[in-house]
């Protein structure tokens, strides 16, 4: 099956979601490499842009 043809406007939403999957990607690592002295352990409540914990998420 031929692959399915794009409209140029869905080729621009997946470029603008690939550079933001990609600036989330950065910003992760960016936490991942500073260590928290005294902090509180596994992922970071805010990697989302929103306060999580527990799969709860709050935007402030």
């Amino acid at each position: 099956m031929p692959a399915k043809v794009l409209t140029p406007a869905a080729q621009r939403a997946l470029a603008e979601a690939a550079e933001r999957r990609a600036a989330l990607d950065a910003q992760a690592a960016d936490l991942a490499r500073e260590a928290e002295v005294h902090g509180r352990g596994g992922a970071e409540p805010v990697r989302y842009g929103d306060w999580e914990v527990g799969g709860i998420a709050v935007d402030f």
